[in-house]
């Protein structure tokens, strides 16, 4: 039988999507084999690259803060978020998430891949479509 595990944010790494996650439940960390949670903040202007998780699904919830996602294709879509917000993001899903608030968005992040950095592909030729 497997251990239980308890974790507190402490470390961080940098994604390739361009922020910085606390170390979280993860195979690296706790041996997970299915899923993986962490602690993400997003300051005030903070973006992260165009991309998506080709083989896993995404659910956030916002803890604080508020953000924008754009999403779809060509990023044609925008969910404006806030605190107490549930958000899913299917598998193979091209988005950007962007802090154009005043105050830090603070989220859990779960998704359904242990090792979830493996299946991200940065989409720099959507880059251009959101402007800075």
């Amino acid at each position: 039988m497997a251990d239980c595990v308890k974790l507190r944010p402490g470390e961080t790494y940098s994604g390739k999507q361009g922020f910085d996650y606390f170390e979280g439940i993860a195979r690296q960390t706790v041996g997970s084999q299915a899923i993986c949670m962490h602690l993400l903040t997003v300051p005030p202007g903070g973006r992260a690259k165009a991309h998506k998780h080709e083989t896993h699904e995404t659910a956030i919830y916002v803890l604080s803060g508020s953000a924008k996602m754009y999403w779809g294709d060509r990023l044609e879509h925008v969910m404006e978020t806030q605190a107490g917000d549930l958000i899913y993001i299917p598998a193979n899903t091209p988005h950007l998430p962007f802090n154009d608030g005043n105050e830090p968005a603070v989220a859990v992040i779960a998704r359904t891949d242990p090792n979830e950095q493996e299946s991200v592909v940065l989409m720099p030729e959507l880059e251009d479509l959101i402007p800075a």
